[in-house]
């Protein structure tokens, strides 16, 4: 039986709803507080892995996108974490698992699940808008563009401020030397996603995801959860 894509969408939508319920309850309430703290890596990697599973067509600009965000992501990384050049002073915990000098390979996998959410999500939105505007009010092709970009990487950016002080007390990540988090790490935050946003804009990859809207809008009600409640 062929599987359609509402059915798809439904799917994934049930697992992201069922894992990141359980995990908020665990990791809030349950006595097994570490067990669902150390499972971080299979919620993300499930993640990612909804995201392919959703994906209406996999084609070459697909996998182009995911290769250049996750290496994109992860070299930044690499460049924050060995030299504050980027981002600020950090260093990651073992929690996010095996690490390339000093950075988690999963953290390449993040900031594709990141912009390609945020893209979605900031897409959807914007053609709400656009369709309620009148023909005086339509945008030009170039204004539309530069708007969803900034828009977008407006989006990434608020949502990497909602999980750092999360992050934070879960031990992803810790900053130094005080554990004060630069202004300068969310800037550079803006500019790497806007880039990245950038490619998204011109590669010729379907754009018609509803999973992704839903899945950033319940990891943004996750972290806020958390934010409040830890």
């Amino acid at each position: 039986m062929k599987i359609t894509q509402t059915l798809k969408i439904n799917i994934a939508l049930s697992i992201a709803l069922l894992f990141h319920a359980s995990g908020l309850i665990g990791i809030l309430y349950s006595s097994n507080k570490d067990w669902f703290i150390a499972n971080t890596p299979i919620n993300l990697i499930l993640m990612a892995a909804l995201i392919f599973f959703t994906q209406p067509e996999k084609n070459k600009a697909f996998f182009y996108f995911f290769f250049i965000s996750f290496l994109t992501g992860f070299i930044a990384e690499i460049i924050g974490i060995n030299t504050a050049f980027l981002f600020g002073n950090y260093t990651y915990g073992s929690l996010l698992g095996f690490k390339l000098a000093g950075v988690p390979l999963l953290i390449g996998l993040n900031w594709f699940v990141v912009i390609y959410c945020a893209a979605f999500t900031t897409q959807y939105v914007e053609a709400w808008f656009i369709h309620r505007m009148n023909a005086e009010q339509q945008l030009s092709a170039r204004i539309k563009a530069v708007s969803f970009i900034a828009d977008a990487a407006l989006m990434a950016t608020l949502f990497d401020y909602l999980i750092e002080p999360v992050a934070i007390k879960l031990d992803y990540w810790q900053w130094q030397p005080a554990g004060e988090i630069p202004l300068y790490n969310y800037i550079c935050w803006f500019f790497i996603s806007a880039f990245l946003l950038f490619i998204f804009r011109r590669l010729n990859l379907n754009r018609h995801n509803q999973f992704a809207v839903h899945l950033l809008i319940i990891q943004t009600l996750f972290f806020m959860a958390l934010r409040i409640f830890l």
